[in-house]
């Protein structure tokens, strides 16, 4: 038997040397030299004794309680040699919760990591010699410091495979006398805060882990609560194996409550100390919090603009402040992208965009876009300003002209807009949002007069003041598995065609995640919409509601639900819309399967009739990647109406809602 630290060990490596004498032909000899080689022992020869080794043979016939490998009496020498699989069980540690040290042994086990590969009995016995002494090791890191592990080893079963097992003696868990952290007073009103995260108190177990995890939080709760420039000292723990004890000493000094003093930018300036502090969570005179320092280093790194930042904190010591000496690294400021593609009903279409991130400084993005294609043409530049004069604030305005050729209408557009809004990301992801706008719209439009069945087009000359607030109480932001979010947008509009005449455009979004099970969520959306304060027909066709597609009414073509014309059979929109959805997320890896069953409609009233809505069904597949599902879903409508597909695919990154 092996005894850690403390036993006698014996290991069948000496009886694999005996092996390999007897077979070469090799006479053990006196230590005054080798006599010539001479003809083959007889295999089953008594060994010559070898006086100068000090080690008796071990007995491969019998189960002695000092060797490591139990071989059973019908076992050969020749059988011990031979290789095999075999198969690792643990004994003894039933009485201690251990399963935190099981998991780490599993993952640092040699017998583990090669129980896939044959060996013979020495190689066995030597990696479990190894894993006892880990396991004892891990043992001591909890505070078991008179554990005891053996290893047995028995000869293949019926399976073929042999059975390792360490046996463990845990014997009493060690605790902590004493604990003190000396200078900590010196901390006066915080000491007790300080003291409480560490976390390690006299009568806790001997545990590494543990202290390790408390010099941590100690460190950083000293930075959080102003102490910038404090000092933890060297860890010293004392053991008394006689008392199962230890005494644990952390010297602390504080050195001082420090606050946020100025911004200082070094280097090649990419932004100016006035924008980081527009973008840092403090201000002046606050009290320092590390936190806080590493949520700015964040933040910059989140702007797209830099590729490495270092901040050093700047100790003045006569006003007790500390300033920030802020280094950026630049990153490539100018991105050309491009994609080309053919879609049924769509046609081609082929996209391409330039944008620089600091065109006009700081952090202004220009970005110019054109889109030609069968059915959508567009020119357009944007303009975005992250973090303006606040953290996450953004200023947006856009210049557009398009033309875009649907079933619906025809519609030749240019559009100035304004926008400023409070923006969230998957760094950041913030519980409410918001944004206020201005649109000016000039759209020249075809469609089909209802009443005559003729085809028109119309010019209208279009102002609105679109404003959303959204709450989001999802655990993620592209794949959530519980929580919910709500949403609401309300556009007054005035429009000038045939006169003037206003109205207001009003929806509601709401989502919820509820999961069933470690590998299901079930998830469900709502959307209703109305337009009140003019008729359909007045109206600009571009800005009815529509349903159908991917992001609305799955198992129908993209706007193809609702009010239809009398003579081309193509959508004509609505002033009201009611959308629902229900799927089930089953989830296996990075892989997962969605039945999905929506239903929805698009209605001429101003208010919806659930009554009459329409449905479809389907399955989707998704791929889990570190950035968000890949989504592919194939649905169908449950009743067919004319010009209606029997199926409907949709490709696209994140879930459907």
């Amino acid at each position: 038997m092996l005894q850690v630290a403390t036993g006698r060990r014996v290991t069948a490596a000496l009886a694999a040397a005996a092996l390999s004498l007897c077979h070469s032909g090799v006479r053990a000899q006196d230590p005054g030299g080798l006599d010539e080689l001479e003809a083959p022992l007889d295999p089953s020869a008594p060994l010559a004794p070898l006086p100068d080794l000090g080690v008796e043979w071990p007995d491969m016939s019998e189960v002695a309680p000092e060797t490591d490998i139990a071989v059973k009496p019908d076992t050969s020498i020749a059988d011990a040699a031979t290789t095999r699989s075999y198969v690792v069980r643990i004994e003894g540690l039933e009485a201690i919760d251990a399963e935190g040290l099981r998991a780490q042994f599993d993952a640092l086990s040699t017998l583990k990591e090669d129980r896939d590969e044959a060996a013979n009995a020495a190689q066995i016995d030597r990696r479990a010699r190894e894993d006892a002494e880990l396991l004892a090791e891990l043992l001591r890191a909890e505070g078991y410091y008179d554990a005891l592990v053996r290893t047995r080893v028995e000869a293949a079963d019926t399976t073929g495979k042999a059975l390792v097992t360490l046996e463990v003696q845990p014997g009493p868990q060690y605790r902590f006398a004493e604990v003190r952290l000396p200078g900590l007073e010196a901390a006066g009103a915080d000491a007790p805060a300080l003291r409480e995260a560490f976390g390690v108190k006299e009568g806790d177990p001997v545990n590494a882990a543990k202290v390790g995890a408390g010099e941590a939080a100690l460190r950083v709760a000293l930075g959080n609560r102003g102490y910038a420039f404090a000092d933890i000292g060297d860890l010293d723990i004392v053991v008394d194996h006689e008392t199962r004890t230890a005494t644990l000493v952390q010297p602390v000094e504080p050195r001082g409550v420090r606050r946020f003093g100025k911004i200082l930018v070094e280097g090649r300036p990419l932004f100016s100390a006035k924008h980081i502090g527009e973008i840092a969570r403090f201000d002046p005179g606050d009290r320092y919090e590390a936190a806080k320092v590493d949520d700015l280093r964040r933040a910059l790194v989140a702007t797209g603009l830099v590729s490495a930042v270092d901040i050093k904190p700047v100790d003045r010591p006569e006003n007790q402040t500390v300033d920030l000496a802020v280094t950026l690294e630049r990153a490539p400021m100018r991105t050309i992208a491009g994609a080309a593609g053919y879609g049924t009903g769509e046609g081609v279409r082929v996209e391409a965009s330039w944008q620089h991130r600091n065109l006009l400084p700081p952090e202004g993005a220009v970005t110019f876009r054109g889109v030609a294609g069968t059915r959508e043409q567009l020119l357009s530049a944007t303009l975005r300003r992250n973090n303006f004069r606040e953290r996450d604030q953004v200023l947006t305005g856009q210049v557009a002209a398009s033309h875009v050729n649907r079933k619906a209408y025809d519609a030749r557009t240019f559009q100035l807009g304004v926008g400023l809004e409070r923006q969230t990301n998957i760094v950041w992801q913030k519980k409410w949002i918001w944004s206020v706008g201005a649109d000016l719209i000039a759209s020249d439009e075809r469609d089909v007069d209802v009443d005559s069945g003729m085809t028109r087009r119309r010019t209208f000359f279009i102002g609105a003041l679109p404003a959303t607030l959204a709450y989001d109480g999802s655990n993620d932001l592209l794949d959530p598995t519980r929580g919910f979010r709500l949403s609401g947008r309300l556009s007054p509009e005035a429009s000038l065609q045939n006169g003037a005449f206003g109205y207001a455009r009003a929806q509601i979004d709401g989502s919820f995640y509820q999961p069933v099970s470690d590998k299901v969520v079930i998830a469900g959306r709502t959307r209703l919409g109305t337009i009140i304060g003019a008729s359909r027909d007045r109206i600009a066709p571009s800005r009815r509601f529509y349903a159908g597609g991917g992001g609305s009414v799955r198992g129908f073509g993209f706007q193809r639900l609702g009010p239809r014309d009398p003579v081309f059979d193509d959508p004509i929109g609505g002033r009201s819309l009611a959308e629902f959805a229900l799927e089930a997320r089953i989830r296996v890896g990075n892989f997962g399967i969605v039945p999905f069953i929506d239903a929805g409609n698009i209605y001429s009233a101003s208010l919806p009739k659930l009554d009459d809505l329409r449905f479809g069904a389907g399955i989707g597949v998704r791929y889990h990647t570190n950035f968000g599902p890949i989504r592919v879903d194939v649905g169908t409508p449950l009743s067919r109406e004319s010009g209606d597909a029997r199926v409907a695919v949709y490709v696209s990154l994140g879930q459907a809602f």
